[in-house]
């Protein structure tokens, strides 16, 4: 999720419904799987430095599988969509790929991708948040492969006599201790690319959610409280809108901006982009809580199998594998992708770190965008809103209003 790809493109997705495919389909209509006798090649796409990395890291698989064999395509997360929806409307994909997991629901709607065959996995060793992106009109298609949560980082030099915030309001007087040390609160810049993933976590902590039987909710109180909150950093000076692309995360390194919130790859970013000794000047806590909570917005990727493959007893049979809790707990230490299974964070690579921990904890609870097939035309729409909003150009209420009105237009896609 923390890659974009362009939008426009459910029309050539859908139109793979017209090429041969089923539309929708429940987890009872997956054919059974026969993972002891599987063999031949597997065909695997996957994006950005996961699909990088997962090619190498299959040989592990391989040989504790002998006549199974895995290639991998790496795509860029600026092709993928493209390239993935292209595939299924010439009935050409390969037999998995990694579907990044705000895309779940519009992939789904194709019918080109398999249900996951019942008693494969146990829904239940996955965090639930994780476990509900691939679950589409109560079927559950494909299963999560990597997470990602939001937390809150900090300079804890700037801020050694605050402790890190709790709630919205301790969020607050902490952005005004970072200010009077010359420091902001640094917000998502570019508001076009990402802006909702900010929004995201306050409307759940402040107990709304985007949508609500089928609806989209985006003018409700709830969703209003947490504009506000986003909103009055703008508006007391406590963040910039006048970032320079780019200058992020220097900006951090420098003590310009004191606080941010973002994902766990941001760690190991900051730790090369500060050099020797910067890990000691910074640290991670849980998302502050709104009045409803913490909770905090799931992102990451999943991994699907495509209908009609005559190796999908093999496709599956890697799937399950790079759900083993050792497996994930090493992807870990090879690509810094976050497991989705919970058994794989009593893993030592895992606890090692206490700001690792963190978004362990975090994950707990975390939710996910609403796995509709219009989701990024909505996210598209949010972040026009929002970055008028953030500039002083409208309020918090005509910014909802707008939302709301242009969401309804689009609809779900259901």
């Amino acid at each position: 999720m923390k890659k974009k790809y362009a939008m426009g493109l459910l029309a050539v997705a859908l139109a793979a419904t017209a090429c041969g495919r089923d539309s929708g389909g429940t987890a009872d209509e997956a054919q059974a799987v026969d993972t002891a006798k599987a063999s031949g090649t597997v065909t695997v796409w996957a994006m950005g430095t996961e699909g990088e990395k997962l090619d190498a890291f299959a040989q592990r698989f391989e040989q504790a599988n002998p006549g199974i064999t895995v290639n991998v395509t790496a795509l860029g997360w600026d092709v993928a969509h493209d390239k993935i929806t292209a595939a299924i409307a010439g009935n050409a994909t390969p037999d998995v790929s990694m579907i990044g997991n705000t895309w779940m629901g519009e992939m789904v709607k194709t019918g080109a991708i398999e249900p996951t065959p019942s008693g494969l996995v146990d829904q239940n060793a996955f965090f639930p948040g994780a476990w509900g992106t691939g679950v589409i009109d109560g079927a559950a298609y494909g299963i999560p492969w990597y997470v990602e949560t939001r937390a809150f980082y900090y300079r804890t030099d700037l801020a050694k006599d605050a402790k890190a915030p709790a709630t919205w309001d301790e969020v607050t007087a902490f952005a005004k201790t970072l200010k009077d040390n010359g420091a902001d609160l640094g917000v998502e810049q570019n508001f076009r690319i990402g802006s909702w993933q900010e929004v995201a976590p306050l409307l759940y902590q402040a107990g709304g959610d985007f949508q609500a039987d089928g609806k989209w909710t985006l003018d409700t109180p709830e969703m209003l409280q947490a504009l506000e909150h986003w909103g009055s950093f703008f508006k007391d000076g406590l963040s910039v809108t006048t970032q320079p692309n780019g200058a992020f995360p220097q900006t951090f390194v420098k003590g310009r901006v004191g606080a941010f919130y973002s994902g766990p790859w941001m760690i190991t970013s900051m730790e090369q982009e500060g050099g020797a000794g910067f890990k000691d000047k910074f640290t991670v806590a849980p998302y502050p809580k709104g009045p409803a909570g913490g909770t905090s917005l799931v992102g990451g990727s999943n991994m699907v199998v495509f209908k009609d493959k005559p190796n999908r007893d093999a496709a599956w049979k890697f799937l399950t594998w790079l759900t083993d809790p050792k497996v994930q707990a090493e992807w870990y230490t090879t690509a810094s992708a976050l497991p989705s299974v919970e058994a794989a964070w009593q893993e030592p690579a895992l606890t090692a770190d206490e700001r690792v921990r963190v978004f362990g904890e975090q994950l707990k609870d975390a939710k996910a965008a609403p796995p509709v097939p219009t989701w990024e035309q909505v996210a598209k729409v949010m972040e026009a809103e929002l970055e008028k909003y953030a500039l002083g150009k409208q309020d918090s209420a005509t910014t909802a209003k707008r939302m709301q009105e242009q969401a309804e237009q689009i609809g779900t896609g259901a």
